[in-house]
């Protein structure tokens, strides 16, 4: 039962996620998403995007698969984890949860915001990468007096999620912030799995092992049959 429960709370968590955006993936008018950069194995990326994380997404959303000291994957210790990302009375082993009280969100937004935890792997489509869309959402704010919260989305219309980091936005140029948004895509990517880099290097690995085995059996199979005709 058990196991049931878990893993029917994140078949939940991904219905939400992905009903929160269906209107972006069935408006195909939209527009284009553009290539976000490649960052899995930049460890100082990787960790600006986790602190930009903690600082603005975890307020209202959770990352509730994720655990506070699995950052140390990507090279926090765990004081850096106390001093730059943990802001709550949570402890370094807790998982990764909202500071917004549910209630007051939906107050707030007319829904709860989703769990970021798999955002990144459950927003691939045929415009790209999961990556792809996050780093083109984000920087597609653009200011709307009519909607409540004051803001709209290009690739989102109506979406109920302000522009959190428009005060970020205001204060650097524009190369500066898509960089800062490329970190935090990345780390959303890499926190979807944060094994990734693991499995792709075992796998590289494991092909070069069966390519060497392959070789190995040709040789005595060519050896055990020569004197059979």
């Amino acid at each position: 039962m058990k196991i049931m429960g878990f893993t029917q709370k994140t078949i939940l968590g991904l219905v939400v996620a992905l009903g929160m955006t269906a209107t972006v993936h069935a408006n195909s008018a939209g527009p284009a998403w553009d290539k976000a950069p490649n960052k899995i194995n930049d460890q100082a990326a990787l960790q600006n995007g986790a602190k930009v994380f903690a600082s603005y997404c975890l307020n209202c959303h959770s990352a509730a698969f994720n655990r506070y000291n699995r950052l140390q994957d990507i090279g926090f210790t765990v004081e850096q984890i106390k001093e730059n990302v943990l802001f709550t009375n949570a402890k370094v082993g807790d998982t990764m949860k909202a500071a917004i009280d549910p209630q007051q969100a939906k107050a707030w937004f007319g829904v709860n915001p989703p769990d970021l935890t798999v955002i990144a792997r459950s927003r691939a489509g045929a415009g790209g990468t999961g990556t792809d869309y996050l780093y083109t959402y984000m920087r597609s704010f653009y200011v709307d007096e009519a909607k409540p919260t004051g803001w709209n989305n290009h690739v989102f219309p109506n979406v109920a999620m302000p522009h959190v980091l428009w005060e970020m936005q205001s204060s650097m140029t524009p190369a500066q912030y898509d960089e800062t948004i490329g970190d935090l895509v990345n780390y959303l990517q890499w926190m979807g799995e944060p094994a990734q880099t693991t499995r792709k290097r075992i796998g590289i690995w494991v092909l070069i092992f069966l390519a060497g085995l392959t070789l190995v059996t040709w040789k005595l199979n060519k050896v055990y049959w020569k004197d059979i005709k």
